[in-house]
């Protein structure tokens, strides 16, 4: 058979081996499980008692989150070059365990130091896990057909953090708020069988990482100070896409009706059920960004693809700065709908290009180093706008009542963002001779 002809038929989704499927389905599971917990996790903590919350102070919250989010981006430094060390069935199992039992533990917790060490454990299993995944996918594709492959994981991720907080999540809640914990803790437990029954190992590289050259490589990218300037100033974005998750939800339930938004729902689920009574909630702001994304990625991905990646970056991050301070305009439904879907949009236009600006200002033999270190920004952003936010909320929103400054003041983080972007570009960034 012609070599063209096997190649375009490798191509297809028959292409892709057992091991692919089984990851795929353990990604979905498990990114639907964080997204569930992180979609109401912040409204529950904060939560009076009586409401079945557990009463922390936003202050408080605001630490447990600036702890556990950066060690999701920190920790795979070490998981990828520990799977390649110890093998990923083993790193899987760790990492399954330790977040099925930070789940659970938290839904049995109600004291502040538990809550915060259960919340530990299961980011230091996520963490862990993220780049086996990935891995896996790597090196049981090839070119014919690592590029689907990696789109299929994509919207694996996006396709759990849609169906969990839409279906699951309102539907536990009901129930009780520690259930909502359960579902994860199943739901990556569950994952452990999977594991042991059906994933195979993937072929290992020749050459293993060992740890110490992972210590030697921060050391490396910790002396480029022009790489880690470019990093801290892209964090400046993130910690606005953070406070998705955190004081966007407080301000949802604190200032937005969102009975126009359940109005218009209702009217078109009454053609298919009798007396609807669906309510837009806190977690469903997760729900709008993963369904976006899911819709748009591939538009937007085209209509940028032949544009340089710093101006896409910037207008990414602009539209995402102009999302949030669309909130300061009105508490109204829809413009609190608009903002979530402007600011979605900014992320998944400025995203993408941002990887590809880290390629570019790489040195040329250490560009694979680099994209390594690049999610640093995600370690920076959470660190920076777990507390960041909480404070900004506490001050201006809760004492002071003024909601709108609290957005204006985020947008004023997209905007400085922008502007050192391009004072970087123009300035810091090392030009060829």
């Amino acid at each position: 058979m012609d070599n063209k002809v096997v190649a375009e038929d490798k191509k297809g989704i028959k292409s892709f081996p057992r091991s692919f499927w089984t990851v795929i389905t353990m990604e979905f599971f498990e990114r639907g499980s964080y997204y569930g917990v992180m979609s109401v996790l912040s409204i529950y903590l904060v939560m009076s008692i009586p409401n079945g919350g557990l009463g922390f102070s936003k202050i408080n919250v605001g630490y447990i989150k600036s702890t556990i989010t950066p060690l999701l981006y920190f920790l795979p430094i070490l998981a990828g070059a520990m799977a390649d060390r110890f093998g990923y069935r083993r790193m899987l199992m760790m990492a399954f365990t330790l977040m099925s039992a930070g789940y659970f533990f938290t839904s049995l917790s109600t004291s502040y130091g538990m809550v915060f060490l259960s919340l530990i454990l299961m980011a230091v299993g996520a963490g862990f896990f993220k780049p086996i995944i990935a891995g896996t996918i790597s090196r049981v594709t090839d070119e014919s057909n690592s590029s689907l492959g990696f789109g299929i994981y994509y919207w694996s991720i996006n396709l759990g953090a849609f169906i969990f907080p839409l279906l699951l999540v309102p539907y536990l809640k009901s129930l009780g708020w520690s259930y909502i914990f359960v579902m994860a803790a199943i739901g990556t437990g569950s994952m452990l069988l999977l594991n042991i029954f059906v994933y195979r190992e993937p072929p290992k590289p020749q050459n293993t990482k060992p740890l110490i050259e992972v210590f030697k490589g921060i050391l490396l990218v910790l002396k480029d100070y022009r790489f880690l300037l470019m990093i801290f100033i892209y964090s400046g974005f993130w910690i606005l896409y953070f406070q998705m998750f955190d004081t966007v939800l407080y301000y949802l339930k604190d200032y937005v009706d969102m009975s126009p938004v359940n109005k218009v729902v209702n009217s078109f689920l009454g053609y298919f059920v009798q007396n609807p009574n669906w309510k837009f909630d806190t977690e469903h702001v997760t729900v709008i960004n993963a369904g976006c994304i899911i819709l748009l990625q591939l538009v937007v991905s085209k209509i940028v693809r032949k544009i340089p990646a710093l101006p896409t970056m910037i207008t990414g991050i602009a539209l995402g700065t102009i999302g949030m301070a669309i909130l300061s305009i009105s508490s109204y439904a829809w413009v609190f709908i608009a903002g979530n879907i402007i600011f979605s949009i900014g992320e998944m236009t400025a995203h993408p290009k941002f990887i590809s600006y880290v390629g570019l200002i790489a040195p040329e033999d250490k560009k694979a180093l680099y994209q390594g270190y690049a999610f640093l920004y995600g370690v920076i952003g959470s660190g920076i706008g777990g507390i960041l936010g909480a404070a900004l909320y506490v001050h201006f929103v809760d004492t002071l009542h003024r909601p709108g400054m609290l957005w204006f003041i985020f947008s004023l983080i997209g905007v400085a963002t922008i502007i050192g972007l391009l004072l970087y570009n123009r300035f810091i960034l090392p030009r060829e001779k």
